[in-house]
């Protein structure tokens, strides 16, 4: 095996992508794995109308386990290139761990693959960020405007309910195997992964 992998979950905007970019160990977007948006079988907000992505039902859990899998095994894997704005995979792109022991899986479902990483031996560790609600909400409006994900009304009304439900997200993936940490523990735990990065 060439790596294992460290879920990383949390409330959108909580800056668990900017995290993991900032360790130096590979990041694996689960959220490229989320389905077509004119899929059937994708729940709809009763709130927006519109695709509810906070719920996994929008997403393909099975697809980023076996992908997990075989990156860990075998160094590289073709994983889909998701567009948020335009709700479907553009493409795909080859991704591989470059000698690095730990991968880091970050996506706001990561909580729903605990189980099955462990079960198929490639769990390292699993973890959810927990910071402020009200700064997610700013960070997660400011990071969608500017990368236009959606009409800004959406936005900040998706936002507003996100911010609400927030405690009891975290709650589900600490429920789920996931261990609670804070943005500075968070930090510690990726800094000491990658200094035992394979020379």
């Amino acid at each position: 095996m060439n790596a294992r992998v460290v879920l990383l979950c949390g409330p959108s905007g909580s800056g668990k992508t900017h995290m993991a970019a900032c360790s130096g160990l590979p990041v694996f977007r689960l959220d490229d794995f989320y389905k077509d948006g004119d899929d059937p079988s994708v729940p709809l907000s009763v709130e927006l109308g519109i695709p509810d992505w906070d719920d996994v039902g929008t997403w393909h859990a099975d697809r980023a386990v076996d992908a997990l899998v075989a990156l860990c095994h075998g160094g590289r894997v073709e994983v889909p290139t998701y567009d948020i704005g335009l709700s479907r995979a553009v493409g795909t792109s080859v991704f591989e761990c470059g000698g690095a022991p730990a991968i880091v899986a970050e996506g706001v479902f990561a909580a729903e693959i605990v189980d099955a990483c462990r079960e198929r031996g490639i769990l390292a560790d699993a973890v959810v960020l927990r910071r402020r609600p009200s700064a997610n909400f700013v960070r997660r409006f400011a990071r969608d405007l500017t990368e236009r994900r959606k009409p800004p009304v959406t936005l900040w009304r998706r936002g507003r309910l996100l911010m609400h439900v927030e405690p009891a997200m975290v709650a589900t993936a600490t429920a789920k195997g996931c261990r609670p940490v804070g943005a500075h523990e968070l930090a510690a735990l990726l800094t000491d992964l990658a200094a035992a990065r394979t020379p």
